[in-house]
């Protein structure tokens, strides 16, 4: 079976801490509930959560939607975003089958990458490992006032803003991550192949701004 790798790359920093985090967790628990109920996820979707504050860590490793619980987040410290992205690259490259002449390998990983601030370290050296591979369409999602699309715009085009990073909006952006996995599921499962960029993902909600 050709698994659709799904990673989402969360940022669990200080500034994060309160309402933030737990709206991030009850984003984990609807994006799980949709698509364990989506008969095409069920089929292809496999989800990895990997965590940033003062360094990265893989909280899930890939798992296939049936079996995935979402981890216990905490929010403290820095936001290592130039670690995260060296280690989803690492990630992605053991867990995810290479195409062969021989054999089809799994389909493009997708990329969500959510933070709320700067980045803490230096971003380059995780970001040319992080070019180098081929992935899906990656977003990257600025929650709130603090965070920096110009950054996130040298990590991939498809960038989207949240005003604030409230449980309402934070919530809004997970149905709309939920809904973008569904939609790539299908395809795949229909034989047409992976989506590319975030204008053939679903519309977003009023929530969820893209940032041209």
């Amino acid at each position: 079976m050709r698994k659709l790798p799904v990673y989402l790359l969360l940022d669990c920093s200080g500034s994060m801490y309160g309402e933030p985090i737990e709206a991030v967790k009850n984003g984990l628990q609807v994006l799980t509930s949709t698509l364990t109920s989506d008969p095409y996820a069920l089929e292809t979707a496999f989800v990895s959560v990997i965590t940033f504050n003062t360094d990265a860590r893989q909280a899930v490793p890939l798992t296939e939607i049936a079996a995935f619980q979402p981890p216990q987040l905490q929010a403290s410290g820095c936001t290592a975003l130039g670690a995260a992205l060296e280690l989803v690259t690492k990630c992605a490259e053991n867990e995810v089958v290479k195409t062969t002449p021989e054999k089809k390998g799994d389909w493009k990983p997708l990329v969500f990458i959510m933070t709320d601030g700067e980045p803490t370290d230096d971003i380059r050296k995780g970001l040319e490992d992080f070019k180098r591979y081929k992935w899906g369409t990656v977003v990257a999602c600025a929650a709130g006032a603090g965070a920096n699309t110009t950054t996130l715009k040298q990590i991939t085009e498809n960038v989207v803003s949240l005003d604030t990073t409230d449980s309402a909006t934070i919530r809004q952006f997970f149905k709309w991550v939920s809904a973008s996995v569904q939609a790539n599921s299908m395809k795949v499962e229909e034989g047409g192949g992976e989506l590319s960029s975030i204008g053939e993902l679903p519309p977003p909600p009023p929530e969820v701004n893209i940032v041209i």
